[in-house]
């Protein structure tokens, strides 16, 4: 088996992050009460954990909001930096101006600058250790591939090889077989053991299955490693684990298997709670909706004239059409040629029709739909008919989309730019997929946290 040595993997670089920002702001903070004469943030008052939590609550929310525990935004120095300083001025902020369950606001109002700059070096601290150490090429992990150079090509170009993997070589049943396009030759062995110890390895995948007389052989190692506690996983798990889309090779290989329509979809407890979820956002975005609509209509008056709403038929729960209302964003002729996708930079979209769908206030109507349960808050986003009928034809599965409600947002929509074309659209079905295969509330809240995130920088298409 491999050496011990120290590798963080993806969740337990994400546990690092929320556990030692916390203790850093913690030790933070009580070195600022033991130096300096700091009375805002006490740390002798009986509430001094009632604030902590309040504290924490706060900083956690902005915190996925602004994607500062995403893992491509702590290993770099300028992203880290942009997202910190916003979380850092939001939860100092919210955390001031909450009523009986903070500290009483200072007369000296210098204190809640030091209080702000405290928070802000002591993540920002944590975080540069992380850079410079955790995310380190040292701990890195160690990967074997094992399978033909097509199928290990094929794999390499799909995953992101910047993340926290290092694939250091692979078996091929073929020891002559090379490839220019590789960074590395198959590893010519037939101790497959002495080789994980060798190279310190802490994970095999499995590109392709070895055909040839050394098949027998090959996998009562994988066996007996397996039973020593080695992970050994195919290509595709892996994929889905890292892209967080579905594997389309094992979809259409594999479907009935592989793809598994009971595990929410017979969970009543959750359909039922999501459910009121729906009932009771809709509500407040239907309140929210109106309360805007005379800003937007004298808005509309000014830089897009015409009509304020326009509907549109689309394919709901079991390929059903409804009609959803929405702001209207482009010029009153778009469609006078047919039907054709929105691209980016659209000529047809109004400036003003751009700032409504940058900040997705276009598709505040919807909640109506949300409201008479021809919509959820989350899942795929409904397609109209026109495009719908193409898609079915030219993409297999895409029918899949339609076995629950649509959503106002979905985890294609926040984990994929805007969609043009056919092949756009696939790859967004596995994204959909994804989220039809493993919706779960912690999925639904992710999204949730993407959407408000893509709100507030202006990512909307």
């Amino acid at each position: 088996m491999p050496p011990k040595s120290i590798h963080f993997s993806i969740s337990e670089r994400k546990i690092y992050l929320r556990t030692l920002d916390v203790v850093f702001i913690f030790f933070g903070l009580f070195l600022l009460n033991t130096v300096f004469d700091f009375s805002y943030f006490n740390f002798k008052s009986p509430a001094l954990y009632t604030w902590f939590t309040v504290l924490f609550i706060y900083y956690y929310f902005f915190g996925e909001v602004f994607e500062l525990f995403q893992l491509r935004t702590a290993s770099d120095r300028y992203l880290t930096l942009r997202s910190l300083v916003v979380t850092v001025v939001f939860t100092a902020l919210f955390f001031v101006l909450t009523p009986k369950i903070t500290p009483i606001l200072p007369q000296n109002r210098l204190q809640l600058v030091y209080f702000l700059l405290t928070v802000f070096l002591a993540v920002l601290l944590n975080r540069l250790i992380y850079i410079q150490f955790i995310f380190s090429p040292r701990f890195l992990k160690n990967i074997l591939l094992i399978g033909d150079v097509a199928s290990v090509e094929s794999f390499l170009a799909k995953v992101d090889l910047q993340q926290s993997n290092r694939f250091v070589g692979y078996i091929s049943n073929k020891a002559s077989e090379k490839c220019s396009e590789l960074q590395f030759a198959p590893i010519e062995t037939t101790n497959i053991e002495e080789l994980v110890i060798d190279l310190g390895i802490k994970e095999i995948l499995i590109c392709s299955t070895i055909n040839d007389h050394n098949a027998k052989n090959i996998n009562t190692q994988l066996i007996m490693l397996f039973e020593k506690g080695m992970s050994i996983r195919s290509v595709d798990a892996f994929l889905e684990d890292e892209t967080f889309k579905i594997s389309e090779n094992q979809l259409i290989a594999n479907f009935y298997n592989y793809f598994s329509f009971s595990k929410s979809h017979q969970n009543n407890l959750y359909l039922a709670f999501r459910r009121i979820l729906d009932i009771l956002f809709g509500i407040i975005g239907i309140l929210v909706f109106v309360a805007i609509v005379p800003f937007v209509f004298v808005l509309n008056l000014i830089g897009n004239r015409g009509r304020l709403f326009y509907v549109q038929n689309r394919v709901g729960k079991r390929g059903k059409e409804f009609k959803i209302v929405k702001f209207r964003t482009m010029v009153s002729n778009a469609e006078k040629d047919g039907v054709v996708w929105s691209k980016k930079g659209d000529v047809r979209i109004t400036p003003f029709g751009r700032i409504l769908r940058k900040t997705r206030i276009d598709e505040m109507p919807q909640f109506v739909n949300v409201l008479k349960g021809e919509m959820s808050l989350i899942g795929p986003r409904p397609e109209r008919p026109e495009f719908v009928s193409q898609l079915e034809q030219e993409i297999p599965y895409y029918a899949l989309r339609h076995v629950i409600q649509p959503g106002l947002t979905g985890w294609a929509q926040v984990m994929h730019p805007y969609a043009s074309s056919v092949e756009d659209q696939q790859e967004k079905l596995w994204f959909d997929l994804y989220y039809i295969k493993e919706r779960n509330l912690l999925l639904d809240f992710k999204i949730v946290m993407k959407t408000i995130s893509t709100v507030l920088f202006f990512r909307g298409t």
